[in-house]
């Protein structure tokens, strides 16, 4: 349909809330509008759109642009956006869920989310289904062949990583895959064991001590398996330290896809790892800074 934006705004409320593990909360959100969302990849990047520094709702309206609406908009009353992933779609229900990270109060979507009751509303930005095409705001693109993946993920990417699982779940033969899963405790290593074709290492800092991140790359040097066919040598660029990295891959290779989401740093140090030492083709995986340490959450 010609001129129908890939993402929109939709008007939401709290339907319930149900905590998942220690470090992580499900909320569900219903409304007609949902009826018009769509899901494209397991990782599909949504914006919610939460109370402003002086506590007004987001209020924005569908009509133009909402981001032009927010930049032109006084800081104290502007909403604060942060990105997020869709956990499912049930559009005959008209409810959508994402899955929040608790830490508190110290940002506010996790004490949004803490503190939020059954018909609190929300905004959120999110595609499309009247968008007859892809809305892209995903990375997750594997051949449908594929024979093997690598899933590495924080806390952050938890919920997406999952999503990843079911979607190769569905398929008649699904590929070997080694997940790397680095979460904050113990209790957040959920069963997962339904997915018998993953070999799933889970990496609960409360046990090791690590900070952020040095888990993952430890069990990635001591564990990781890449296939001979897609090692290569080259060149790795190198980022400045403050930079963001999102490094998307669209490849044609049928055999072998990365996809790798976690603290801005530990990301780095991951493909370094995985390109500059080990020699991976940078043609067959992806990497995502979800989050960077120091930077406001």
């Amino acid at each position: 349909m010609a001129g129908v934006q890939g993402y929109r705004l939709f008007n939401v409320v709290l339907a319930r809330k149900q905590v998942l593990s220690p470090s992580m909360l499900s909320c569900v959100f219903s409304g007609e509008e949902v009826r018009h969302m769509k899901m494209d990849a397991p990782d599909q990047r949504i914006k919610l759109l939460f109370p402003s520094l002086n506590g007004t709702p987001a209020a924005l309206s569908a009509e133009g642009s909402w981001w032009d609406q927010a930049k032109a908009m006084d800081a104290e009353v502007r909403p604060i956006a942060r990105t997020y992933t869709i956990r499912r779609v049930n559009v005959d229900a008209g409810e959508m869920e994402v899955e929040f990270v608790m830490h508190g109060t110290e940002g506010p979507a996790s004490a949004w989310a803490v503190a939020a009751e059954p018909g609190n509303k929300l905004q959120i930005v999110a595609p499309n289904r009247d968008h007859r095409e892809d809305s892209g705001g995903y990375e997750w693109m594997p051949h449908p062949q594929a024979e093997r993946a690598l899933v590495i993920a924080d806390e952050t990417a938890l919920p997406a990583a999952k999503g990843i699982l079911e979607q190769l779940a569905q398929r008649d033969m699904p590929p070997q895959v080694q997940v790397f899963l680095e979460v904050p405790q113990r209790g957040d290593c959920i069963d997962l064991s339904q997915f018998a074709f993953a070999e799933i290492h889970w990496l609960p800092r409360e046990e090791s001590g690590a900070s952020y991140g040095e888990a993952l790359l430890d069990a990635v040097q001591r564990q990781v398996k890449l296939p001979e066919y897609a090692l290569t040598r080259q060149e790795v660029r190198e980022e400045a330290e403050d930079d963001l990295l999102w490094d998307r891959v669209v490849s044609d290779d049928s055999r072998f896809h990365g996809w790798v989401a976690a603290e801005s740093g530990s990301v780095k140090h991951l493909r370094r790892y995985l390109i500059g030492e080990r020699g991976l083709s940078q043609d067959t995986i992806s990497f995502m800074a979800y989050w960077s340490r120091g930077r406001r959450p």
